[in-house]
């Protein structure tokens, strides 16, 4: 296929993953499609033609099975069942481990959230530690905040803190990005799948240390379970 049908193709997937359901976004798709399918089925090669229109399809089969399964979206799983589900049998999964009471949390959730419409092909989950006993006590988490990487239901990697993202509040989501990257569990369904954001790493001297009532403190960085 050419590639400005590679360019509407790629489109028309980020918009079924990032559809509202609503009649008018179906309207547009429906829409997109028929103007692909017409654009393919006008190729004078049979064999192109084929090919074309079954890709077509099964990249809208796919991006409708990813958003009907959370993908592109940073969300919570409050029952225990379904988070080892979820980290069972996503082929790549991150889940933010979090307390309420813990400020660090809530910047990580920042982040997470930027994250996952970006890699469209990775579960981002966030559990609450106190709803996931059984997980905990699996997985000896013991330090908050802490993400955990799952590829193929491997626990794979583990983030602890903000030791490894320059131990201070402001860091950018590129380094969260690079060290997630780096564990091999950030993947897009396709490159165009990203919603067009990129994020740069930039050096920064605003940095603040958080107790766990939400006050600040050089020392006291890490929440301990």
């Amino acid at each position: 296929m050419n590639s400005v049908i590679h360019s509407k193709l790629d489109s028309l997937a980020s918009r079924l993953v990032e559809s509202n359901d609503s009649r008018e976004d179906e309207e547009d798709d429906d829409a997109i499609f028929a103007e692909l399918e017409a654009e393919i089925e006008n190729d004078a090669d049979a064999a192109v033609r084929d090919r074309g229109l079954e890709q077509l399809r099964l990249e809208m089969q796919r991006a409708k099975e990813m958003r009907e399964n959370a993908h592109g979206r940073y969300m919570e799983i409050t029952n225990e069942k379904e988070a080892i589900r979820i980290s069972a049998n996503e082929p790549h999964c991150v889940i933010h481990f979090y307390h309420s009471n813990f400020r660090r949390c809530e910047i990580m959730d920042k982040h997470l959230a930027k994250l996952a419409p970006k890699y469209y092909a990775t579960r981002f989950i966030r559990v609450f530690v106190e709803n996931m006993p059984w997980l905990v006590e699996k997985l000896g988490i013991q330090v908050l905040p802490c993400l955990m990487c799952f590829v193929d239901g491997i626990s794979k990697d583990r983030l602890i803190g903000f030791e490894e993202l320059g131990n201070n509040d402001a860091f950018d989501t590129a380094v969260l990005e690079l060290r997630l990257a780096n564990s091999g569990v950030l993947q897009k369904a396709r490159n165009a799948y990203e919603s067009g954001v990129t994020y740069n790493v930039s050096s920064s001297s605003n940095t603040r240390q958080l107790r766990r009532g939400g006050q600040t403190d050089q020392d006291d960085d890490e929440f301990d379970l």
